[in-house]
């Protein structure tokens, strides 16, 4: 059987990421959501990376340009990631800000360090207990900026300190980002801090997303920008999304038609586990509108036995037909793969 494939194009993670200099000049791609794109974005722009594991780090030459996401760590840890060249950390429970301040009393980090406190916003998800919730209350946040500040053993070994959040990318409801933060981060913390960091992404487009509420995100984050220049605080955006998924296409077979099943010789479990974790529903190259009146409804399933392994659960096309190419588009978040029925990784193809 012919193999599936997905094929990543330089060109446009480079133009993805240009798109977010409008916003500011600080980017750090969220290196987890496609590690095949870092190198490209290291060689070819001045991006950031934030990483949340040490093996992620082969991925990148310069560590001076990680930005690496605490996560139940020690003083030696720290020790060994500052002596790689990393200097920029985000730390998003007591339990580690501890370890840090006690680290840096302790110590001289040949660089200055950079940190970011993660703070913890309200979730408007209608299933809150599907997600774990990272960060620090506001208060506890409010309260260590302070001590972090006024500490002069831990304060003249920073560079930048700030706080960072977190929004689950696809997830429209959460993005008027200036009203949250006015009401939970102190005036006095603000002439305390240098920077504001937003993780958790920025949207791309999908069958299921309402393109016109994507496009008010910008909107919302130049606004957060301008209330945050006000106060003499810089803006730093996280894309994972925005760049990864429109650069990558996943190119499929169909092998099967029955009535308007339609198989192809992919799986959601080696391509695109996002359709069933988000859900987000895959574009697929050419598909027509309901009403268009050249198509069909029909249902884009992957080749495993499993009810869950469907692309889309209707889509309109003309005629396909067993052997017809069948194209994905945004295919390149998440697209990591399972062991589910042995599937293999497929290969990716960078082009220009």
């Amino acid at each position: 059987m012919e193999k599936a494939k997905f094929v990543l194009s330089k060109s446009k993670v480079l133009s993805q990421y240009e798109k977010l200099k409008e916003l500011t000049p600080l980017i750090s791609y969220s290196s987890k959501t496609n590690q095949l794109i870092t190198p490209i974005l290291e060689k070819e722009s001045d991006a950031m990376f934030s990483v949340h594991f040490e093996n992620e780090l082969k991925h990148i030459n310069d560590l001076s340009r990680a930005i690496f996401l605490a996560q139940a760590w020690n003083e030696e840890k720290i020790s060994e990631l500052t002596k790689k060249g990393i200097t920029w950390f985000i730390v998003d429970n007591h339990a580690d800000l501890a370890t840090m301040k006690s680290f840096l009393e302790k110590n001289t980090p040949k660089e200055k360090i950079n940190l970011l406190l993660r703070i913890k916003l309200k979730e408007r998800t209608l299933k809150t207990e599907r997600y774990f919730v990272f960060g620090m209350p506001f208060r506890v946040v409010n309260e260590q900026i302070k001590l972090i500040r006024e500490n002069e053993k831990i304060n003249s070994k920073l560079s930048t300190l700030g706080v960072h959040f977190h929004r689950k990318t696809q997830n429209m409801s959460e993005w008027d980002l200036d009203y949250e933060l006015s009401n939970i981060i102190l005036p006095e913390t603000f002439e305390r801090i240098n920077l504001v960091s937003i993780g958790g992404g920025l949207p791309s487009y999908y069958a299921n997303t309402n393109v016109d509420v994507v496009d008010g995100v910008f909107e919302k984050i130049k606004k957060l920008r301008a209330f945050l220049k006000e106060r003499d605080v810089k803006i730093m955006i996280e894309p994972g999304r925005f760049i990864a998924a429109p650069a990558v296409k996943l190119v499929t077979k169909i092998i099967g038609v029955d009535s308007n099943n339609i198989v192809v010789n992919a799986s959601v479990y080696n391509t695109d586990m996002d359709a069933i974790l988000v859900p987000v529903k895959l574009l697929i190259e050419g598909e027509l509108e309901k009403d268009s009146g050249d198509a069909d409804a029909f249902i884009v399933k992957g080749y495993t036995p499993c009810s869950m392994d469907l692309f889309r659960y209707r889509v309109y096309l003309n005629e396909p037909k067993v052997g017809d190419q069948l194209v994905f588009l945004n295919a390149g978040a998440y697209n990591f793969t399972t062991d589910f029925c042995d599937l293999e990784k497929l290969e990716t193809c960078v082009v220009e």
